[in-house]
């Protein structure tokens, strides 16, 4: 069976990498918030075109300290989508805002076009998480226009994407993203230096210096194991990894010929990372080979019965979506007897 990501194989190929990693870690005797961290948010923060970037615990305190940090509180209200990880509302949840959702667009994106004109009329509308789904960019032009015509305060929910396009950013370094970590972890990604001081003081209890807590903070840091692996193993494969799922990629979009499977189109102004190889097939076609993500909108999930939301002008475009997604194998290290065969199951259907 084809493996949606096979960390078996990743591991035959970083494992000299990452016992070094670890033996550097081990011999230096400091675990927690130590040089390796430092040095790969250094390399991160390169990586993405920022100044600044500080490991934290998972994606999902990204987000949430990123929000908390810009002043997200209780009973303000977010915008955000209805298709992506439950990590995205969970963090606007869990900070008592409220999150307010717009339908996609056909690819599964948050429509910026209907944000538009939800916001024309709603000023109490203050904050803002737009996802990078799938690897797809959001359109840059409108998604900073968007920003800028109605004073939102945005952070840019980059766990499924390699780029960010405004002035902060969430990513994660769970297992199965591009760049991956053997375990949790997360980054925020900024350009202001005093936003950066606060989400570091959030990260760690809340201190502005040894045991003086100024806030109350959060216990998130990116352990030094996984800053050591992601930066000395996993950073120096990113750019062949990236190439290697943009040409399977390829390979789908060219090799795919069934009529009743729609293929991804995302933005040609910008080149997807490629997380994910989402397809849309009736689900009384597709087969138990394939997998999904995110088969239940996020307004659909029971966690949020009793939760206040918002849902204006409704979501019927996503639960369409979400009914029919399945996703295709596109992790690097796929042979090309493995796509021809994924792309002769999905043609025979």
């Amino acid at each position: 069976m084809i493996q949606a990501n096979d960390f078996k194989r990743q591991w035959e190929d970083l494992r000299e990498d990452a016992l070094a990693a670890f033996d550097k870690v081990g011999a230096s005797g400091w675990y927690v918030l130590g040089e390796e961290v430092r040095a790969f948010e250094g390399a991160l923060a390169a990586l993405w075109g920022f100044p600044h970037a500080a490991g934290v615990a998972s994606g999902l305190d990204a987000t949430e300290i990123l929000l908390r940090a810009l002043g997200c509180g209780p009973g303000d209200r977010v915008l955000t989508t209805p298709i992506s990880a439950f990590a995205t509302t969970l963090a606007i949840v869990k900070l008592g805002a409220v999150p307010v959702f717009v339908d996609t667009d056909d690819q599964g994106l948050i429509d910026l076009g209907r944000c538009h004109e939800l916001l024309k009329t709603r000023r109490d509308i203050r904050y803002f998480v737009p996802v990078h789904l799938y690897g797809f960019t959001l359109d840059a032009t409108e998604l900073l226009r968007l920003r800028d015509e109605h004073g939102l305060r945005m952070v840019e929910d980059c766990a499924q994407s390699m780029a960010a396009v405004g002035e902060v950013a969430a990513t994660s370094f769970y297992p199965t993203k591009n760049l991956g970590a053997m375990g949790d972890g997360g980054a925020i990604l900024g350009r202001d230096a005093a936003l950066d001081t606060r989400v570091r003081a959030l990260r760690d209890y809340g201190q502005t210096a040894k045991y003086r807590h100024d806030f109350i903070g959060y216990n998130s840091r990116l352990d030094e194991l996984q800053a050591a692996f992601l930066r000395r193993a996993c950073l120096p494969r990113l750019a062949r990894w990236t190439a290697r799922r943009r040409e399977i990629a390829g390979a789908y979009l060219n090799g795919i010929k069934n009529p009743a499977v729609r293929l991804p189109a995302p933005s040609k102004r910008s080149e997807p990372s490629w997380h994910l190889f989402p397809v849309w097939i009736d689900p009384r076609l597709a087969r138990s080979q394939f997998g999904t993500h995110y088969p239940i909108a996020i307004p659909d999930q029971k966690a949020l019965n009793g939760v206040p939301f918002e849902a204006p002008g409704g979501y019927e475009n996503a639960r369409r979506l979400c009914a029919s997604e399945f996703s295709l194998p596109i992790h690097p290290y796929l042979n090309d007897d493995e796509v021809a065969e994924v792309i002769a199951a999905v043609n025979s259907l």
